[in-house]
């Protein structure tokens, strides 16, 4: 069965950095899935962060754009978000996320409620 683990979150001031992973596994060999990272706060609705396609296609919410960098190693199995120029609004709870569906950026990357696949997250907190 697939799995998703996310690490790399912590505590940073506004203006620093972190880099999260997702690592993988489970994934059919050579079969397609389509990567996201999300993150949500207590009270609000999970958003989409960026996405990934295997071609290496790739999107970013406006919110994120310039500042944050999606990638994946394919030989190592793992996603990874480069978040630079942290701000406080980007504090919330990370989670990669994996879709088998082939038209999953065209249908609607942020549609979190259709990626069937989860990790437990992890936590970003920018302080001011």
């Amino acid at each position: 069965q697939v799995q998703l683990v996310e690490s790399g979150g912590g505590s940073v001031q506004a203006g620093g950095s972190l880099r999260l992973s997702c690592a993988a596994s489970g994934f059919s060999y050579g079969a397609y899935y389509y990567m996201g990272w999300f993150r949500q706060t207590p009270g609000k609705e999970r958003e989409g962060v960026a996405g990934i396609d295997s071609d290496g296609s790739i999107v970013y919410a406006d919110s994120v754009k310039g500042r944050f960098t999606i990638s994946k190693d394919n030989a190592k199995n793992t996603l990874y978000l480069q978040m630079n120029s942290l701000k406080p609004e980007d504090t919330a709870m990370y989670y990669c996320a994996a879709d088998p569906l082939l038209d999953r950026h065209r249908l609607g990357w942020d549609r979190f409620w259709e990626y069937p696949y989860w990790g437990q997250g992890t936590q970003v907190t920018v302080s001011s």
